[in-house]
């Protein structure tokens, strides 16, 4: 059985003036987040600025999470690492917390060869219980998980259940579905490419797009998979200006800030990530206006 199908909210992690982060406002960003519509809550992924969390911050982020989405949808906290030990570690700390899934990104940096790969998530699968999405974003990592290791990793550990594909690379994950034959759920990493990945056997999308979009978001998925393909392309088009906005700087620069355009309050960046520069600000306020978000 999946995770989830739908939409699933990569989300940001709101912070206060001073960097701490800001508990009160993730609990106010979830809970809009559910009465929209979003199918899964993901913690501490990419765009939740995980690489700047402490460990401390990270684990307690996740508990935050469990404790104010209260079942109402699943919970699948980003416990990736380049350091397998530390992997299973923040794994293990996300199902003491009482998560639904585990999103774990490649190996970054050091990287590995397939073979690593193969070994790194095994052992970090022997180490829990939780269900497993695999997490495949060349463009961050710098590694690819190749078609063959993923339907391997499905095959031969019974809890990596799903990945979520962010290569971008369409014949890839065509390849990929060939060769797990059912053994792999399939989640759109990229908001451009849901509807071509759902029509690969995707079941979903775990989307940066949700954060200022998520009733839209779910919608283009359930239209989908409810058989209505023409209306759901027709979203995916609609889209696609404001998708490129959000991604006209590094992930999650443009869509912290959006969810501050939108009154929210989202709160600083931590370094290296910086703010917006003013003509992608202005790019980001005209898309978002032209996609019909009222702006605080």
């Amino acid at each position: 059985m999946a995770i989830f199908t739908g939409s699933g909210t990569a989300i940001i992690t709101p912070m206060n003036p001073d960097q701490a982060v800001n508990y009160d406002k993730l609990r106010e960003l979830i809970d809009f987040q559910i009465s929209s519509g979003a199918d899964a809550i993901i913690i501490c992924g990419t765009t939740g600025e995980s690489s700047t969390l402490s460990e401390e911050e990270h684990t307690e982020a996740i508990r935050a999470a469990v404790s104010f989405v209260d079942h109402r949808v699943p919970v699948i906290a980003g416990t990736g690492s380049n350091s397998t030990e530390t992997a299973i570690y923040l794994t293990s700390e996300a199902q003491k917390a009482g998560v639904d899934g585990a999103l774990i990104v490649t190996p970054y940096y050091n990287k590995a060869t397939q073979k690593g790969l193969i070994h790194h998530y095994t052992e970090i699968a022997k180490k829990t219980d939780l269900p497993i999405i695999l997490y495949n974003v060349q463009s961050r990592t710098g590694l690819n998980i190749e078609p063959a290791t993923a339907a391997e990793l499905a095959r031969t550990c019974d809890n990596i259940v799903g990945i979520k594909e962010a290569s971008g690379n369409i014949s890839q994950i065509a390849t990929l579905m060939n060769l797990a034959q059912g053994d792999i759920d399939l989640y759109s990493g990229n908001d451009d490419q849901v509807v071509p990945i759902l029509s690969l056997g995707g079941i979903g999308v775990i989307s940066v797009l949700a954060n200022i979009a998520p009733k839209f978001t779910h919608d283009m998925v359930v239209q989908y998979l409810a058989g209505n393909v023409k209306e759901s392309c027709q979203m995916q088009l609609k889209s696609i200006p404001l998708i490129h906005a959000l991604f006209c700087e590094v992930n999650p620069i443009p869509v912290k800030t959006a969810v501050s355009l939108l009154g929210w309050e989202a709160g600083p960046l931590r370094l290296p990530l910086t703010e917006m520069e003013p003509e992608h600000l202005e790019l980001l306020k005209k898309a978002m206006k032209d996609f019909g978000l009222q702006l605080a």
